[in-house]
Protein backbone atom coordinates (compact mmCIF):
# COMPACT_ATOMS: atom_id res chain seq x y z
CA UNK A 1 0.00 0.00 0.00
CA UNK A 2 3.13 2.58 0.81
CA UNK A 3 4.86 1.72 -2.38
CA UNK A 4 1.52 2.71 -4.22
CA UNK A 5 0.66 5.37 -2.36
CA UNK A 6 4.15 6.55 -3.16
CA UNK A 7 3.72 6.02 -6.71
CA UNK A 8 -0.03 7.56 -7.11
CA UNK A 9 1.89 10.73 -5.24
CA UNK A 10 4.77 10.85 -8.15
CA UNK A 11 2.50 10.84 -10.61
CA UNK A 12 -0.18 13.47 -9.23
CA UNK A 13 3.07 15.19 -8.95
CA UNK A 14 4.65 15.00 -12.72
CA UNK A 15 1.30 16.03 -13.77
CA UNK A 16 1.11 19.19 -11.53
CA UNK A 17 5.13 19.88 -12.75
CA UNK A 18 3.96 19.49 -16.21
CA UNK A 19 0.94 21.82 -15.92
CA UNK A 20 2.75 24.22 -14.39
CA UNK A 21 5.26 23.97 -17.21
CA UNK A 22 2.89 24.42 -19.95
CA UNK A 23 0.99 27.49 -18.29
CA UNK A 24 4.37 29.24 -17.53
CA UNK A 25 5.56 28.39 -21.33
CA UNK A 26 2.53 30.31 -22.51
CA UNK A 27 2.63 32.97 -20.04
CA UNK A 28 6.76 33.64 -20.97
CA UNK A 29 6.37 33.32 -24.77
CA UNK A 30 7.07 35.67 -26.46
CA UNK A 31 10.11 37.08 -24.46
CA UNK A 32 12.53 37.82 -27.06
CA UNK A 33 11.63 39.35 -30.77
CA UNK A 34 9.91 37.03 -33.23
CA UNK A 35 11.57 36.11 -37.10
CA UNK A 36 9.04 36.03 -39.33
CA UNK A 37 10.46 34.53 -43.09
CA UNK A 38 9.17 35.67 -46.30
CA UNK A 39 9.88 33.72 -49.65
CA UNK A 40 9.61 36.55 -51.61
CA UNK A 41 11.78 39.25 -52.23
CA UNK A 42 10.67 43.06 -50.81
CA UNK A 43 8.63 45.58 -52.50
CA UNK A 44 5.57 43.08 -53.62
CA UNK A 45 1.82 42.26 -52.61
CA UNK A 46 3.48 39.48 -50.26
CA UNK A 47 6.42 41.58 -48.93
CA UNK A 48 3.17 44.34 -47.77
CA UNK A 49 1.24 41.59 -46.35
CA UNK A 50 4.12 40.20 -43.91
CA UNK A 51 4.86 43.43 -42.93
CA UNK A 52 1.13 44.19 -41.84
CA UNK A 53 1.07 40.79 -40.28
CA UNK A 54 4.30 42.04 -38.33
CA UNK A 55 3.74 44.93 -37.32
CA UNK A 56 -0.26 44.02 -35.48
CA UNK A 57 0.96 40.52 -34.56
CA UNK A 58 3.91 41.89 -32.70
CA UNK A 59 1.60 44.58 -31.34
CA UNK A 60 -0.40 41.93 -29.36
CA UNK A 61 2.02 39.73 -28.79
CA UNK A 62 4.57 42.43 -26.91
CA UNK A 63 7.14 41.65 -29.02
CA UNK A 64 8.71 42.86 -32.39
CA UNK A 65 8.24 40.64 -35.10
CA UNK A 66 11.36 41.03 -37.51
CA UNK A 67 10.28 40.45 -41.28
CA UNK A 68 12.94 38.59 -43.22
CA UNK A 69 13.07 38.13 -46.79
CA UNK A 70 14.56 34.73 -47.98
CA UNK A 71 13.57 34.82 -51.81
CA UNK A 72 14.74 31.81 -53.72
CA UNK A 73 14.02 28.23 -55.92
CA UNK A 74 10.16 29.39 -56.13
CA UNK A 75 9.97 29.71 -51.58
CA UNK A 76 12.08 26.17 -51.38
CA UNK A 77 15.06 28.29 -49.45
CA UNK A 78 12.81 30.03 -47.19
CA UNK A 79 10.74 26.77 -46.24
CA UNK A 80 13.72 24.55 -46.31
CA UNK A 81 15.40 27.18 -43.98
CA UNK A 82 12.39 27.46 -41.29
CA UNK A 83 11.56 23.35 -41.60
CA UNK A 84 14.92 23.27 -39.89
CA UNK A 85 14.62 25.67 -36.85
CA UNK A 86 14.28 25.41 -33.43
CA UNK A 87 10.08 24.60 -32.89
CA UNK A 88 9.92 27.25 -30.23
CA UNK A 89 7.82 29.94 -31.69
CA UNK A 90 10.84 32.24 -32.63
CA UNK A 91 11.00 31.74 -36.60
CA UNK A 92 7.92 32.25 -38.49
CA UNK A 93 7.64 31.09 -42.22
CA UNK A 94 4.80 33.36 -44.33
CA UNK A 95 3.91 29.96 -46.53
CA UNK A 96 2.16 30.51 -50.07
CA UNK A 97 0.34 28.28 -52.10
CA UNK A 98 3.63 27.66 -53.87
CA UNK A 99 4.98 26.45 -50.71
CA UNK A 100 2.50 23.56 -49.79
CA UNK A 101 1.07 22.51 -53.03
CA UNK A 102 3.00 23.17 -55.44
CA UNK A 103 6.48 22.35 -55.05
CA UNK A 104 5.98 19.00 -53.76
CA UNK A 105 3.58 18.57 -57.33
CA UNK A 106 6.25 19.63 -58.97
CA UNK A 107 10.14 18.46 -57.35
CA UNK A 108 11.15 14.64 -56.27
CA UNK A 109 13.55 16.03 -53.49
CA UNK A 110 12.43 19.45 -51.29
CA UNK A 111 13.95 20.23 -48.43
CA UNK A 112 10.69 20.17 -46.49
CA UNK A 113 7.50 18.22 -46.40
CA UNK A 114 4.42 20.40 -46.60
CA UNK A 115 2.73 18.64 -43.73
CA UNK A 116 4.98 17.06 -41.72
CA UNK A 117 7.81 19.81 -41.46
CA UNK A 118 5.34 22.73 -40.24
CA UNK A 119 3.18 23.41 -37.60
CA UNK A 120 0.11 25.38 -39.68
CA UNK A 121 -0.71 28.19 -37.38
CA UNK A 122 -3.61 29.60 -40.05
CA UNK A 123 -4.70 30.81 -43.23
CA UNK A 124 -4.46 34.49 -43.49
CA UNK A 125 -5.21 35.77 -47.70
CA UNK A 126 -5.84 34.78 -51.05
CA UNK A 127 -4.83 36.82 -54.00
CA UNK A 128 -6.59 36.50 -57.35
CA UNK A 129 -5.35 35.48 -61.19
CA UNK A 130 -6.53 36.81 -64.24
CA UNK A 131 -6.70 36.17 -67.64
CA UNK A 132 -5.75 38.96 -69.89
CA UNK A 133 -5.35 39.70 -73.17
CA UNK A 134 -3.06 42.03 -75.72
CA UNK A 135 -5.66 44.57 -76.96
CA UNK A 136 -5.52 43.54 -80.56
CA UNK A 137 -6.24 39.99 -79.59
CA UNK A 138 -10.28 39.63 -81.40
CA UNK A 139 -12.73 38.56 -78.46
CA UNK A 140 -13.57 40.14 -75.24
CA UNK A 141 -15.07 36.58 -73.49
CA UNK A 142 -13.49 33.91 -71.99
CA UNK A 143 -16.02 31.99 -74.89
CA UNK A 144 -14.61 34.67 -78.23
CA UNK A 145 -10.90 34.18 -76.60
CA UNK A 146 -11.10 30.34 -76.69
CA UNK A 147 -12.68 30.14 -79.75
CA UNK A 148 -10.16 32.44 -81.12
CA UNK A 149 -7.13 29.46 -79.80
CA UNK A 150 -9.32 26.83 -81.17
CA UNK A 151 -9.24 27.81 -84.24
CA UNK A 152 -5.50 28.62 -83.98
CA UNK A 153 -4.00 25.37 -82.58
CA UNK A 154 -0.31 25.68 -81.87
CA UNK A 155 -0.11 29.34 -82.74
CA UNK A 156 -2.05 30.73 -80.25
CA UNK A 157 -0.11 31.29 -76.95
CA UNK A 158 -0.67 32.29 -73.17
CA UNK A 159 2.55 34.15 -71.05
CA UNK A 160 3.31 32.81 -67.16
CA UNK A 161 5.44 34.52 -64.81
CA UNK A 162 7.36 31.13 -64.73
CA UNK A 163 7.34 27.58 -65.32
CA UNK A 164 5.48 25.76 -62.43
CA UNK A 165 4.47 28.87 -61.08
CA UNK A 166 0.69 29.40 -59.88
CA UNK A 167 -0.39 31.00 -63.32
CA UNK A 168 1.12 28.08 -65.47
CA UNK A 169 -0.95 25.66 -63.24
CA UNK A 170 -3.96 27.65 -63.50
CA UNK A 171 -3.43 28.15 -67.55
CA UNK A 172 -2.55 24.28 -67.71
CA UNK A 173 -6.17 24.36 -65.77
CA UNK A 174 -7.86 26.08 -67.98
CA UNK A 175 -6.76 24.17 -71.07
CA UNK A 176 -7.90 20.65 -69.39
CA UNK A 177 -11.38 22.81 -68.45
CA UNK A 178 -11.87 24.10 -72.04
CA UNK A 179 -10.77 20.99 -74.59
CA UNK A 180 -8.41 24.34 -76.21
CA UNK A 181 -4.78 23.48 -76.41
CA UNK A 182 -2.43 27.19 -75.98
CA UNK A 183 1.34 26.90 -75.93
CA UNK A 184 2.57 28.39 -72.74
CA UNK A 185 5.38 30.32 -72.69
CA UNK A 186 7.14 31.08 -69.33
CA UNK A 187 9.04 34.45 -68.50
CA UNK A 188 11.35 35.39 -65.85
CA UNK A 189 8.35 37.29 -63.78
CA UNK A 190 5.23 39.01 -64.33
CA UNK A 191 7.01 42.02 -65.87
CA UNK A 192 8.41 40.51 -68.92
CA UNK A 193 5.40 38.54 -69.12
CA UNK A 194 3.50 41.36 -69.28
CA UNK A 195 5.62 43.64 -71.44
CA UNK A 196 5.73 40.47 -74.04
CA UNK A 197 1.92 40.43 -74.15
CA UNK A 198 1.42 44.24 -74.60
CA UNK A 199 4.21 43.58 -77.65
CA UNK A 200 1.71 40.84 -78.90
CA UNK A 201 4.65 38.22 -78.59
CA UNK A 202 1.72 36.04 -76.98
CA UNK A 203 -2.16 36.67 -77.16
CA UNK A 204 -2.89 36.17 -73.75
CA UNK A 205 -0.99 36.01 -70.34
CA UNK A 206 -2.39 34.18 -66.59
CA UNK A 207 -0.99 36.81 -63.77
CA UNK A 208 -2.34 38.00 -60.79
CA UNK A 209 -5.01 40.91 -60.18
CA UNK A 210 -2.20 43.09 -58.34
CA UNK A 211 0.02 43.13 -61.31
CA UNK A 212 -2.29 43.69 -63.74
CA UNK A 213 -4.64 45.46 -62.64
CA UNK A 214 -2.79 49.05 -63.27
CA UNK A 215 -1.82 48.42 -66.70
CA UNK A 216 -5.82 47.01 -66.98
CA UNK A 217 -6.53 50.51 -65.54
CA UNK A 218 -4.49 52.44 -67.95
CA UNK A 219 -6.17 50.92 -71.13
CA UNK A 220 -2.45 48.86 -71.95
CA UNK A 221 -3.97 45.29 -71.57
CA UNK A 222 -7.97 44.40 -71.50
CA UNK A 223 -9.15 41.39 -68.74
CA UNK A 224 -10.77 38.25 -69.72
CA UNK A 225 -11.78 35.96 -66.85
CA UNK A 226 -11.22 35.37 -63.11
CA UNK A 227 -9.75 32.39 -62.35
CA UNK A 228 -10.80 32.51 -58.46
CA UNK A 229 -13.75 31.52 -57.39
CA UNK A 230 -15.26 35.23 -57.03
CA UNK A 231 -15.01 38.35 -58.74
CA UNK A 232 -11.96 40.52 -57.80
CA UNK A 233 -12.63 44.23 -55.96
CA UNK A 234 -10.25 45.47 -57.52
CA UNK A 235 -11.93 44.22 -61.46
CA UNK A 236 -15.47 44.13 -59.84
CA UNK A 237 -17.06 43.84 -63.69
CA UNK A 238 -14.66 40.86 -64.71
CA UNK A 239 -16.30 37.81 -64.78
CA UNK A 240 -14.70 34.08 -63.38
CA UNK A 241 -13.86 31.06 -65.10
CA UNK A 242 -16.63 29.70 -63.14
CA UNK A 243 -19.62 32.32 -64.31
CA UNK A 244 -18.24 31.98 -68.17
CA UNK A 245 -18.83 29.00 -68.78
CA UNK A 246 -17.14 26.72 -66.64
CA UNK A 247 -18.64 25.63 -62.92
CA UNK A 248 -16.48 24.90 -60.38
CA UNK A 249 -13.29 26.41 -61.84
CA UNK A 250 -11.11 27.80 -58.78
CA UNK A 251 -7.42 28.78 -58.92
CA UNK A 252 -5.33 31.54 -56.81
CA UNK A 253 -2.33 31.73 -55.10
CA UNK A 254 -2.85 31.85 -51.43
CA UNK A 255 -0.87 32.29 -48.15
CA UNK A 256 -0.53 30.99 -44.78
CA UNK A 257 1.23 31.38 -41.56
CA UNK A 258 3.77 28.32 -40.86
CA UNK A 259 5.81 26.78 -37.40
CA UNK A 260 8.71 24.48 -37.85
CA UNK A 261 6.50 21.17 -36.55
CA UNK A 262 6.21 20.24 -32.94
CA UNK A 263 5.76 23.38 -32.02
CA UNK A 264 4.69 22.99 -28.39
CA UNK A 265 1.06 23.44 -27.82
CA UNK A 266 0.59 26.60 -25.77
CA UNK A 267 2.90 28.49 -28.32
CA UNK A 268 0.84 27.41 -30.56
CA UNK A 269 -3.02 28.15 -29.29
CA UNK A 270 -1.33 31.62 -28.55
CA UNK A 271 -0.16 32.49 -32.17
CA UNK A 272 -3.70 31.12 -33.65
CA UNK A 273 -5.64 33.24 -31.16
CA UNK A 274 -3.35 36.05 -31.84
CA UNK A 275 -3.36 35.72 -35.65
CA UNK A 276 -7.16 34.88 -35.67
CA UNK A 277 -7.53 38.62 -33.58
CA UNK A 278 -5.51 40.79 -36.34
CA UNK A 279 -7.45 39.25 -39.20
CA UNK A 280 -10.45 40.46 -37.81
CA UNK A 281 -9.36 44.04 -37.45
CA UNK A 282 -11.25 45.97 -39.81
CA UNK A 283 -8.49 48.22 -40.81
CA UNK A 284 -5.66 45.71 -41.37
CA UNK A 285 -8.79 44.05 -43.70
CA UNK A 286 -8.79 46.98 -45.59
CA UNK A 287 -5.43 47.59 -45.85
CA UNK A 288 -4.75 44.03 -47.70
CA UNK A 289 -8.03 45.14 -50.05
CA UNK A 290 -6.04 48.03 -51.29
CA UNK A 291 -3.53 46.01 -52.62
CA UNK A 292 -5.39 43.31 -54.39
CA UNK A 293 -5.36 40.71 -51.28
CA UNK A 294 -8.30 38.98 -50.09
CA UNK A 295 -8.45 38.06 -46.64
CA UNK A 296 -8.92 34.51 -45.77
CA UNK A 297 -8.40 33.61 -42.22
CA UNK A 298 -9.14 30.43 -41.32
CA UNK A 299 -7.11 28.33 -38.35
CA UNK A 300 -4.27 25.85 -38.25
CA UNK A 301 -6.96 22.91 -39.05
CA UNK A 302 -7.98 25.09 -42.58
CA UNK A 303 -4.02 25.05 -43.59
CA UNK A 304 -4.07 21.27 -43.27
CA UNK A 305 -7.04 20.70 -44.88
CA UNK A 306 -6.47 23.20 -47.92
CA UNK A 307 -3.28 20.95 -48.57
CA UNK A 308 -5.09 17.80 -48.69
CA UNK A 309 -7.58 18.57 -50.55
CA UNK A 310 -5.46 20.77 -53.50
CA UNK A 311 -2.20 18.52 -53.61
CA UNK A 312 -3.97 15.75 -55.25
CA UNK A 313 -5.63 18.25 -57.79
CA UNK A 314 -2.24 20.14 -58.38
CA UNK A 315 -0.40 16.19 -59.08
CA UNK A 316 -2.75 15.55 -61.57
CA UNK A 317 -2.88 19.09 -63.15
CA UNK A 318 1.29 18.68 -63.18
CA UNK A 319 1.32 14.88 -64.44
CA UNK A 320 -1.25 15.90 -66.92
CA UNK A 321 1.16 18.50 -68.49
CA UNK A 322 4.10 17.26 -67.56
CA UNK A 323 5.37 20.25 -65.80
CA UNK A 324 8.65 19.11 -64.17
CA UNK A 325 10.89 21.46 -61.64
CA UNK A 326 13.75 18.93 -61.18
Amino acid sequence: MALRRSLIMSCLAAGCASVLCTGALAQAYPDHPIRLVVPFAPGGATDILARLLATAMGDKLGQTMIVENRPGAATVVAASAVAKAPPDGYTLLLGASTTLTLNPALRSNLGYDSVASFTPIGLVADMSLVLVANNNTPGTTLKEILAKARAEPQKFSYGSFGTGSSVHFGGEMLKSASGVDMVHVPFNGSAPSLTALMGGQVQVAVDTVVATSPLIKAGKIKPIAMLSANRSSMLPAVPTVAESGYPGFEMSTWFALLAPARLPAPVQARLEKTLESVMANPELRKKLDSVGLIPAYGPGQAVKDRVERELPQMRAVAARANIRAD
